[in-house]
């Protein structure tokens, strides 16, 4: 009986040590994401974080975490990372380890959770517009609402969000009077319940979430995210297209495709491609480009100019359409046609050049004397011969030289036939005579 006890607790001794590795590895089983939400809040870093959620939800994470250290940025771009914040199930952690600021308090608002390092700040989120100044009364009041709206999705008291955003509303205690925009430091966030704690690392972070034991998966953007991010930030899109703008005025100028042409190109390619990437951009846009492309092209084959005007309008579209806000689109393309009109009257000016692009399309040639051009032969050999009226004279009529028969008129007398006359002007087909005294030529 002994044995057969000893036995069965050496049996379960056994498939303990067996099944500890498998416990083990269970409880370390659930991941964590953590997701970076660093530098100027636009839509690339939108299209980044959607990438981050969509990895996360397939593997079955159980939270992601943002780790905020952004100066903020635009409020579309906002709104469209807020929404994906919404709509995800996963339990969402924002951990500002630095600077939440304007459009990432916003964020930081919409996670389920909000923990600060010591020296970490939120707040600052009123709305400026490109120039740096005050947005207009309506956009500010509806950026105002929606924090309000941020701060109540998670329970957390309207006032203060109200307050990051809206200067008018007088919080002396914390430095934001009437006046001030509210920003609070990591203390006074955790005070106002702005913030669940205060950790000094990411190791504490997961430590007081009960995360330690999951598995931690950071993700970081890809190169070509990167890239897409670098060229759709709101600086460089004007940038790029003012560079295309000026490309092809510079390539009109300039006989065949060279240098300024190929630069004009590649800031468009770039410029779709940086787009397409962050998923601003569809491929009808690609196409509504390409077909203003190919009217441009022929607009050289086509008489009334209508296909190159449609072309135009077909690439201007597709370019505004590329970018997630149209207004702001607008403005880089006006930008970048002022930049191009302003190249092209330096140039005409100052380098006095020509265009060789119209060339193909304008008949440029005029049929001057200068150039050579001339209805009728001008015969000023004729100037000061002697010659025979074969007719009378009325005051037209002809004469005879060296065998030649030539239609003139006299200066206004009457001259019969067979008199010497004197070839007095010569006008390109008009020969004008007068009656001669003496046969010869007059030297």
């Amino acid at each position: 009986m002994h044995k057969m006890i000893g036995r069965v607790l050496l049996f379960i001794l056994f498939v303990s040590v067996l099944a500890f590795p498998l416990l083990e590895t269970g409880a370390a089983a659930s991941k964590v994401y953590k997701v970076p939400v660093e530098n100027v809040v636009e839509k690339g870093l939108y299209a980044f974080l959607q990438r981050s959620f969509t990895e996360a939800e397939a593997a079955g994470a159980e939270a992601i975490i943002l780790e905020i250290n952004t100066p903020g940025g635009f409020t579309d771009a906002a709104d469209q990372i807020a929404r994906l914040m919404d709509d995800s199930d996963l339990k969402i952690i924002a951990y500002v380890n630095n600077k939440a600021m304007s459009a990432g308090a916003f964020i930081a608002l919409h996670a389920d959770e909000i923990y600060m390092s010591s020296t970490a700040t939120i707040g600052a989120a009123q709305v400026i517009d490109s120039e740096g100044n005050a947005a207009t009364v309506k956009a500010q009041s509806a950026w105002v609402a929606d924090m309000i709206t941020a701060a109540e999705l998670n329970g957390r008291k309207p006032i203060y969000a109200q307050a990051m955003a809206d200067p008018k509303v007088d919080l002396p205690k914390y430095r934001a009077g009437v006046g001030d925009l509210l920003t609070l430091k990591a203390d006074e966030a955790k005070e106002v319940e702005y913030s669940e704690g205060t950790v000094a690392s990411f190791k504490e972070l997961l430590k007081v979430t009960g995360l330690e034991n999951a598995e931690i998966i950071s993700t970081n953007e890809t190169f070509t995210e990167s890239i897409a991010r670098f060229i759709t930030h709101p600086v460089v899109v004007p940038i790029l297209l003012s560079i295309a703008g000026l490309g092809f005025v510079l390539e009109m100028y300039s006989p065949g495709f060279g240098v300024a042409g190929t630069m004009a190109a590649s800031s468009l390619a770039l410029f779709f491609y940086g787009h397409l990437v962050a998923g601003l951009a569809g491929y009808e846009t690609i196409i509504l480009f390409l077909i203003g492309v190919v009217l441009i092209v022929a607009e050289f084959f086509l008489p009334h100019g209508i296909a190159g005007v449609i072309g135009t309008l077909a690439i201007i579209g597709s370019i505004i359409m590329a970018g997630g806000n149209p207004m702001y689109m607008a403005i880089s393309v006006l930008i970048a046609v002022a930049i191009a009109v302003i190249g092209m009257v330096i140039i005409m000016k100052f380098f006095g050049k020509k265009l060789h692009l119209l060339n193909k399309v304008v008949l440029m040639d005029t049929t001057d004397t200068e150039s050579g051009y001339v209805s009728n032969v001008n015969r000023v050999e004729l100037l000061g011969r002697i010659a025979t009226t074969s007719t009378a004279l009325r005051p037209s009529g002809a004469i005879e030289l060296d065998g030649e028969r030539i239609d003139v008129v006299s200066e206004g007398s009457y001259i019969a036939k067979g008199i010497h006359v004197i070839i007095v002007k010569v006008e390109g087909s008009r020969i004008v005579v007068r009656e001669s005294v003496e046969k010869g030529e007059i030297k």
